[in-house]
């Protein structure tokens, strides 16, 4: 695959649908830019950094075209144009070293963009340096991290569709990671911390891992985290953890397995609500949120939320339902005031 600096802009223009397969070029300049998408991938060899992208979606036939990238985040949900029409849509994406997971491998050096949908359709597409980006950084565990491959997504893997140019989501969540190990890991806090710029938001759950955490030492760890990034100019975000799917015989949750409780008595979501109240710090209860609706899905409904059938796993989600838990998030950043409304898409 050929690639090219951030200085040349790609101009790809397609005459027909891109699909999944390798895209064939249209006439005029635009078979200049096509060089550069490949297979259903467009790749820009940048450095580590934000960056804005526009892409113009639409050919001679009605389409649907949906845009992830590095790794399997979703950037762009799926679009319709109508046949012959062109829609143009702009999204903000972080490109960091590893790509993924903090603690995973490197990944592809530069920014891979991977065009999807049911119908795909790439006429155009403009990548430059973000200038006044606001970085949502995420802090968490496997539940919300970049996970490698199907058929699990963490909630902040989603989230980025939701955002439009202005606001991107750089995802520092890390697969096995309590509040101990998180603040104790170099390639973790101490990368993150430093990273924060004056007005960004640091959104942080943490809780499924500290299973063996006392309450003091929870509340503590939560407490050092809220301070050094308000120390950084940086606006602290507490989240609730996402819950388990564990029933009960009338349909209702587990108040312990299902409601983070770990096995020293301590109630997770209680003890992040209890610091947000005392810290002066925004919330969102996502145990609630989630609670709310695994329950309205009932038993059956809500498999399909988590990897309940393809791997009996009832902690981790499905695409599908970490779409629906960045959707909640999505809507509670707007509500409190966090992200304004006209910077997230809705549906």
């Amino acid at each position: 695959m050929r690639r090219f600096s951030i200085a040349v802009v790609a101009a790809v223009t397609l005459g027909t649908a891109l699909s999944s397969v390798p895209a064939h070029a249209g006439g005029g300049s635009g078979g200049r830019g096509l060089a550069h998408c490949t297979a259903g991938t467009c790749h820009f060899d940048v450095p580590p950094g934000t960056y804005d992208v526009r892409v113009t979606l639409g050919g001679e036939a009605a389409s649907g075209t949906s845009i992830s990238g590095e790794t399997r985040r979703a950037l762009l949900p799926e679009t319709a144009a109508p046949a012959g029409e062109r829609v143009t849509r702009s999204f903000t994406v972080n490109v960091r070293t590893p790509e993924g997971e903090p603690t995973g491998p490197e990944g592809t050096p530069g920014l891979d963009l991977r065009i999807g949908g049911t119908a795909p359709a790439l006429a155009g597409i403009k990548v430059t340096p973000a200038r006044h980006a606001r970085q949502i950084f995420l802090v968490g565990d496997s539940t919300v991290c970049d996970q490698p491959g199907d058929p699990y997504s963490g909630w902040g893997q989603q989230l980025p569709q939701y955002l439009r140019q202005g606001v991107s989501v750089a995802n520092y969540a890390d697969s096995g990671e309590s509040t101990v190990t998180y603040l104790g890991n170099p390639k973790l806090w101490a990368t993150v911390r430093p990273l924060i710029r004056p007005g960004d938001l640091v959104l942080v759950q943490l809780a499924h891992n500290d299973k063996t955490t006392d309450e003091a030492t929870y509340r503590a760890n939560l407490e050092t985290l809220v301070a050094a990034v308000r120390e950084r100019g940086g606006q602290p975000v507490l989240v609730t953890p996402i819950v388990r799917r564990w029933f009960n015989p009338d349909g209702t949750l587990n108040n312990g397995t299902a409601l983070l409780v770990n096995g020293l008595g301590v109630d997770h979501p209680a003890v992040t609500r209890s610091v947000a109240a005392a810290r002066d710090v925004p919330l969102i209860d996502l145990t609630a949120k989630t609670k709310a609706l695994v329950e309205s899905l009932g038993v059956e409904g809500s498999k399909a939320l988590y990897l309940s059938n393809e791997a009996r796993d009832n902690t981790h989600t499905s695409v599908r339902g970490a779409t629906a838990y960045a959707g909640l998030v999505r809507d509670e950043l707007v509500t409190r005031h966090l992200v304004p409304k006209g910077k997230v898409r809705v549906g």
